[in-house]
């Protein structure tokens, strides 16, 4: 692979690869691909069809006459079966159904007749882009493997936009770099056997969110608990967040199900009116075959931590950076304990729960059943009631929404009823955003407007979609930093067919303003105790994040000097320098920093690795 990844990790978890055409001007552009430690599958002639990173455990392949197929990532398939597959394959479009019945978290690419199909997660998790290298299109798994083949630096345009808080989804699937071409998660990239034939064909589309509580709980304890299974099945030592909540403790108690050793890891936050520890040592009395380490919460880091020194490679920006020394700071414990993965609950807040907006479509078809309802979000999340009438009232399209959010930039930021019951939540950009940096974002935000589509008509499945999403770019690198730290981290929640299973049940059997989690507390009756069963709050971290501004804000003043973005003439470094000192500015709590924040950090490291493959 290319010279920025000599560094990136290849143990497991850290798999990455390109994929070519089985044509002799294909095979030529491999070869500038090919560095020490990089591994290779080969099409039938001999030529090279992958070029990457992979453990022998990430990868599952077969070749029968003229098809081939390959899976890399979590992959609870046989190669048996992989074969029986390839045997039968007269059409790639027939490969839709058997991804989506599969188990686990992985790419598929796949061979026949001289056509190659490559595909991610509809979660959005394992992404696919592509480029034009030497006239030869070529496919792969990181954004920023096909911009260093091309020579191509971060688009000015790009970064402004990912300085508004939030990136609307439409804008965040436009990769930094000009020239490279993002693949939608819900589609496939077919690639012709011609010089530059290609063309995205869609094998993902969510259902219709119509089954009933008491159906769709049995089916989705069978699915989580097989995408436990994908992880755990071969034995040995597994690791588990315990955070006390009910998404890591229904992991735990699934795990625990299967042939693993299961420890459980658990750090208490700092707040004194955290009950985060009396749930996980609730849970833990009930699981007394697994090993419970209580870490001192005065030892965890906090938000913020270690911004400095950040030198991960990484093909975007990531907000993710906030937390990346609390999310790795147990793994290499974990690892000593002799676990081999790290499964966590992250992804049940997305799937399990979902949006309230699902009520501006029932306001209109169920009116009476709707109004109790609403009613109740009114008082739980003390929505003033003019702006949650109005949200209700709003019927503009997605396109609309986002063309007028190109006015309203600088506007304060919106009730949260206006969220919860809209499109998303309007994008903003700060005082200390630049003038021409605010053109660049008004521009992208006049051309989605013109083109954009929500991820699915309904508001409240297309912000269940894009909040998927959301969590899974973040993932998605913090995946990539915990394998560099030696343990793979997985999610099963964030498994395509968890996810299908999960959105298919009605909106209404989801969220409701009087139960807390109904459809993951039915799924797991019988599986977690009745007593853990019974939480109905979550903890919010609240004072950790607090006590990360006012601890690090020497970094934070740091960070601005000789700033990446202030040198482009995105930022006003001065501002943000000033902002620092004032760790306790009420909008710094509301997180509008952390964009700005992720951008910066994401370059300087870019810097770093590129200074250090010169030396």
């Amino acid at each position: 692979m290319t010279d920025l990844h000599r560094s990136a990790g290849t143990g497991p978890g850290s798999a990455h690869f390109a994929v070519f055409t089985d044509r002799a001007d294909a095979a030529a552009v491999a070869r500038s691909f090919a560095r020490p430690g990089t591994r290779t599958l080969d099409h039938a002639s001999g030529r090279p069809w992958l070029v990457g990173h992979w453990d022998d455990q990430e990868i599952v392949s077969a070749r029968v006459g003229p098809a081939a197929l390959a899976l890399i990532g979590c992959v609870p398939v046989e190669a048996a079966e992989l074969e029986r597959v390839a045997r039968s394959l007269r059409d790639l479009a027939a490969l839709d159904a058997w991804a989506r019945s599969l188990p686990g978290s992985f790419h598929l690419v796949a061979a026949l007749d001289g056509r190659i199909r490559v595909q991610g997660t509809a979660s959005g998790l394992r992404l696919v882009f592509h480029a034009r290298l030497d006239g030869v299109r070529v496919a792969a798994t990181r954004a920023d493997v096909l911009a260093a083949a091309l020579g191509a630096e971060p688009d000015p345009r790009q970064l402004a936009v990912r300085l508004l808080w939030p990136v609307p989804n439409a804008l965040l699937d436009e990769p930094l770099w000009p020239g490279v071409t993002a693949v939608a998660p819900h589609d496939a990239l077919i690639l012709a056997p011609d010089r530059d034939g290609v063309r995205h064909s869609r094998w993902w589309t969510p259902p219709e969110p119509v089954v009933p509580l008491r159906t769709g709980a049995p089916v989705v304890r069978e699915v989580l608990a097989d995408a436990v299974a994908a992880r755990t099945r071969h034995g040995g030592a597994v690791s588990c967040d315990l955070s006390g909540g009910l998404d890591s403790t229904s992991i735990c108690f699934l795990a625990d199900r299967s042939p693993a050793r299961v420890i459980a890891s658990t750090w208490p936050g700092r707040d004194p009116a955290d009950t985060d520890l009396q749930w996980a040592k609730r849970a833990a009395a009930a699981l007394p075959d697994v090993e419970h380490v209580v870490w001192d919460a005065e030892e965890s880091p906090l938000v913020y931590d270690g911004l400095l020194g950040i030198d991960d490679v990484l093909d975007e920006p990531t907000i993710g950076v906030m937390d990346r020394a609390r999310v790795l700071h147990h793994l290499p414990a974990m690892a000593r304990r002799g676990s081999r993965v790290h499964l966590t609950g992250i992804g049940g807040d997305h799937v399990a729960w979902c949006s309230e907006a699902y009520y501006h479509r029932l306001a209109r078809r169920r009116p009476l059943f709707a109004l109790g309802r609403l009613r109740g979000f009114k008082a739980l999340w003390q929505w003033p009631l003019l702006p949650m009438l109005g949200a209700l009232a709003d019927s503009r399209s997605y396109g609309s929404w986002l063309a007028d959010a190109e006015h309203r930039l600088r506007d304060p930021l919106p009730p949260t009823v206006t969220t919860s019951l809209g499109w998303g939540m309007t994008p903003r950009l700060f005082e200390w955003v630049t003038p021409e940096a605010e053109d660049m974002a008004r521009t992208a935000l006049r051309a989605a407007g013109r083109q954009a589509r929500p991820l699915h008509p309904d508001r409240g499945l297309h912000a269940d979609l894009e909040q998927i999403r959301d969590c899974t770019r973040i993932i998605r690198q913090w995946d990539h930093m915990a394998a560099r730290h030696g343990l793979p981290v997985a999610s099963p929640f964030l498994d395509d067919r968890v996810i299908q299973t999960c959105l298919a049940v009605r909106p209404e059997d989801r969220v409701s303003p009087w139960r807390y989690k109904p459809l993951l507390t039915a799924a797991m009756r019988g599986v977690v105790p009745e007593d853990c069963l019974r939480r109905a709050d979550k903890a919010a971290a609240s004072m950790d994040a607090a006590d990360g501004l006012r601890r690090h804000r020497g970094d934070l003043m740091a960070l601005w000097e000789d700033s990446r973005l202030a040198r482009l003439g995105l930022v006003d470094g001065d501002v943000l320098r000033r902002l620092a000192e004032r760790p306790a500015t009420r909008h710094l709590r509301e997180a509008v920093l952390y964009s700005t924040i992720a951008v910066e950090v994401w370059l300087r490291a870019l810097d770093r690795t590129r200074h250090e493959l010169r030396k």
